[in-house]
Parts: C-alpha cells; structure tokens; sequence
C-alpha cells in the first residue's frame, strides 16, 4: 500500500499525489459506488497499485482492495462477537421503504421497518439518516448465511404490555389523527400505540360518506375508548360517545303516545320516513297508516315533503329506531265492534271485491266482513261473481267477530228459508256422490225420523 493526497476530480475518478500523479478509477474509491467523488478531494488515504506504466507514466490506483481487506479482517472479528439477544452500534448503510440496513463492522444487519417502533412507521427515510450511529438489538443471527436481524424497538418497553390498565374501557382519551381510510380513522393515542374510530362510531346521526369530510392526519381530537384487545394491539375508539346520544334526548323529549309533526322524506313500500329531529327519520309502519284503508303503497296518501302529524309509538334507543303511527291518533274502529256486530245479528252493506273464497262486505267505512263461498247460499255455488257484483247491497248474520285480527264472517245462507222442494238432508247425501263434506250424523238422524214416522 502507498500513501497519496486526493488533488481533484477528473474525468472516470479522482486525480492522486503518490510523489507523482495517479489514477483512482470511480469503481475504484470504495467498496459501493459512490456518487459524490468531491467529498474525497483533499483527503489522504492509503491505497494499492493496480497498474504502473513507466514508459507513460501512467499509475492506477485503487482504494477499494485496502477496504475490502479491512472490511473481511472486521467482519471475522464482528462475527466472533455477534449473539441474538446482544445489543450492539452500527452506522446506517442504506434507507429503503422496508427497513434500514446498518454496517455493524465487516457486515450489514437489517432493521426491517416493523422492528423499528412499537407505533406506525411509513417512512424510514423520515426518521433516520444514512451515516447516521445507532444502537440496536440482535433479534436473530444466522452465521453461515451472514444474515442478522436487528431490532430497535425491542430497546423500548413495549406500551401494550400495560395497555389495559392505562386505557380502561369508556375513558376519553385525546390523540392525534395519523391516518385516515374509507372505513374510519386512526388515531395515535401515544407512541406504538394506536386506536381505530369505526366509520360507524364517528356519528349519532349524520350520514358519514368517507372520514375525510370530517377528520384529517394531524387533527387533534378527545374520543372513549370501547374496547382493547392487547394480544392482537387493538383498540376501538369512539368519536361520538364523547357527545350527548341525540337517541337519548329524543327518548326524554317524545314519550309514547306524544303527537309530532314532522316532514316526510322518504316513501317506500313499507312506509314512510318521516324527519323529527335533525339526522333522525321515524317510520311510519304501511300496518300503522290507517285502520280502515287497506293501502298497498304509502304513496296512495302521501307524498314526499309533505307535513305530517304522527304518534310516538316506541323509540329503541340501542337499536337506533323510532317508531311513529298515523292510525293511533284516530279511535280504533274495532273497539266494541263484536257488541255492535253481536253474533246472530243482521248486518247490511256494500259487496267491494269478489274472490274465488268468497265475497267482502263493507258494514261501514273501513270495516269489511267476508262472507265465505260455503255461506253464500244454501244451494251450490260455483262462483260468487254468479249471484252479486261489486257495489250490490246484500244483508248477512253475523257468525264472528275476531277482534284481535280485525276480522268478521258473515252468512248470507242463514238468512235463507228452507226451499220446500228441498230433499231431507239424508236424501240429499245418498244421492249426492260429490258432495262427500255432507254431515254424515244430519244425514242419519233424519232416516231415523222418517222410520219413526
């Protein structure tokens, strides 16, 4: 080896003072490329000859194979002393996305971005810099293939060992926003230690279409913690619970049975959404509109943006729900019904649909009783639509009243005398093959008359 000074820069390397000029080749000033050759000017190192030609004058030199040589008798050395468990320096060698390659000494070890810190770490880059002297810890070392795993954060006490006793469930807690997604927002309650917000956990009412209409990285906010797991190192965090449930003052403020107006802003085939509050909708059930109309759809009443009166029928505050009914406010028609309507009675009305079962009878507005093919008259019926149509008025018996299911049955044939060319019902039976639903005990009681007479 021969000591020379760096003069300056030329074209491929660098020009060298050896007592004569020289040669050091750019592939040839390090053990990796280097790209800042300027750095070296004006230093003075050791270096090995690759090439002399006297009759030119020409040395080449290199610094490279001194390095190398230097590097191979420090890696034996280091190699000898490296352990797993061990906590050594190195210096930074090279940054990437994935971690941070540091040069213990004849070897590199590799600090993979996960093993850095307990907490979130995107960018390396951000944090250290090359050349830079860092502690670490041997987390694994495989001699024959060279290969050794560091860790940094294994120096620091890991923050979910304790997590549990520090964020007890329903604390608020403040924290910082360090990322935001299309499902909710993390939130870095210390360092290592991150909590998500649920999308769903933002807000009581308002519609939330991505996180970032409300919240942004760095943003400071309060929020309870809902639960921890510190096996997987999760925490669900609440933005919402640290304000007042709207659910609860709307269950304070309308009790069952308080009338409300309100605005509807929805229909749909089972309802209508009908606005109260600001963000909170009740539905109006299709079975709660009326008790005399039978609706198919809402819109046959209603229409959007229409004011509306309604009562509170139940408002489920863990379920979010807010029941409302038109119907209610109205007397129910059925009460007392089966007293206006006493079995054995006559009733009159309107026929107002015909069926393949039988005939409906409106009595009165809304109230409708059916009449069932068998009881439309004494004689066979194929069809109802053979003996009425739609808007006939016809009087039946009241045979029930289902006051639970808001139904009635009515008879017309009760109403009807006996034809008296009317065959006895045993009679009728023998010679009715067909008509096999015939009451075989009527039928054998009225032989028994007729031998006894």
């Amino acid at each position: 080896p021969i000591q020379g000074t760096v003069l300056s820069r030329v074209k491929g390397g660098l020009s060298v003072d050896i007592g004569i000029p020289a040669f050091l080749p750019g592939s040839q000033v390090d053990i990796r490329p280097v790209r800042d050759l300027d750095k070296f000017v004006g230093q003075t190192m050791m270096f090995n000859v690759l090439k002399y030609d006297r009759k030119r004058n020409n040395v080449v030199l290199s610094r490279k194979s001194i390095l190398e040589v230097e590097r191979e008798a420090e890696k034996v050395e280091t190699l000898e002393r490296l352990e797993a468990g061990k906590i050594v320096e190195g210096i930074i060698k090279n940054i990437t996305d994935y971690g941070i390659f540091i040069d213990l000494g004849g070897i590199d070890g590799l600090l993979h971005v996960t093993d850095i810190s307990w907490g979130r770490i995107t960018r390396p880059a951000d944090n250290f810099s090359r050349g830079e002297t860092i502690r670490v810890k041997v987390l694994s070392f495989d001699r024959e293939k060279e290969r050794v795993a560091l860790g940094l954060k294994q120096l620091m006490e890991n923050p979910w060992d304790t997590i549990e006793s520090r964020y007890p469930v329903g604390a608020i807690v403040a924290g910082k926003v360090v990322n935001v997604t299309d499902y909710g927002v993390f939130v870095e309650l210390e360092s290592g230690v991150e909590g998500l917000i649920h999308i769903s956990e933002m807000f009581w009412t308002r519609e939330m279409k991505h996180p970032s209409k409300v919240l942004s990285v760095d943003d400071r906010v309060n929020v309870m913690v809902l639960e921890v797991n510190a096996a997987s190192k999760r925490i669900s965090l609440g933005l919402k619970q640290t304000t007042q449930n709207p659910w609860e003052t709307l269950k304070n403020k309308y009790p069952e049975g308080t009338i409300i107006k309100g605005v509807i802003r929805n229909i749909t085939n089972f309802g209508i959404f009908v606005g109260v509050e600001d963000g909170i909708d009740g539905l109006i059930h299709m079975s709660d509109i009326s008790w005399r109309h039978r609706v198919k759809h809402p819109s046959e009443l209603f229409k959007k943006g229409q004011e509306i009166e309604a009562m509170v029928l139940n408002i489920d505050v863990e379920s979010e729900k807010f029941s409302l009914g038109v119907k209610q406010i109205e007397k129910n028609p059925w009460d007392g019904l089966d007293q206006k309507y006493a079995v054995g009675t006559v009733a009159s009305g309107k026929v107002t649909n015909l069926t393949d079962f039988g005939i409906f009878i409106e009595l009165e507005e809304g109230i409708e009783g059916l009449v069932h093919i068998s009881e439309i008259s004494q004689k066979r019926v194929k069809a109802s639509s053979d003996l009425f149509a739609v808007g006939d008025s016809v009087s039946a018996v009241v045979k029930n009243v289902d006051l639970k299911n808001r139904k009635i049955r009515l008879s017309i044939k009760e109403l009807e005398a006996p034809s008296p060319h009317e065959a006895p019902p045993a009679v009728s039976y023998l010679n009715n093959r067909e008509n096999v639903g015939s009451n075989l005990g009527l039928a054998l009681a009225d032989i028994k008359i007729e031998l006894k007479s």
